[in-house]
């Protein structure tokens, strides 16, 4: 049997977690103090999942750079392809909360989206 050591990410809380794993499947989680913790857990020992933010490259704004975010978690091990996409991203302003700057990141199907309001000038 494996046991995995957790913090929990879910909620404010932080909790120690233990789960008890067999053959890839999860047996039992331990030390959640909610529900969150428990679908956190399972989900992180089985297919772990990250929401990922950033700044890209604005052409012809007020600011140089746009803050940006997958607009869904994305698998773990795809962040670092997520951030070679972001960091090549150009844009051009105006950019509005929610406007698409990288479609389909690193063939996950979730979109990068600007998080923030940039007029041109």
């Amino acid at each position: 049997m494996e046991k995995r050591e957790l913090t929990c990410i879910g909620c404010p809380m932080g909790c120690q977690i233990t789960v008890e794993m067999e053959n890839g499947e999860v047996l039992s989680v331990n030390g959640n103090t909610c529900a969150i913790g428990d679908k956190y857990a399972r989900n992180e020992v089985t297919h772990p999942e990250r929401t990922v933010t950033s700044t890209a490259v604005i052409i012809g704004g007020d600011k140089p750079r746009v803050s940006v975010k997958t607009k869904s978690n994305i698998p773990k091990d795809k962040i670092f392809d997520c951030m070679k996409e972001i960091d090549r991203a150009c844009v051009k302003a105006p950019v509005h909360i929610g406007d698409v700057v990288v479609k389909n990141v690193a063939g996950t199907g979730v979109d990068v989206v600007a998080t923030r309001e940039v007029p041109a000038v």
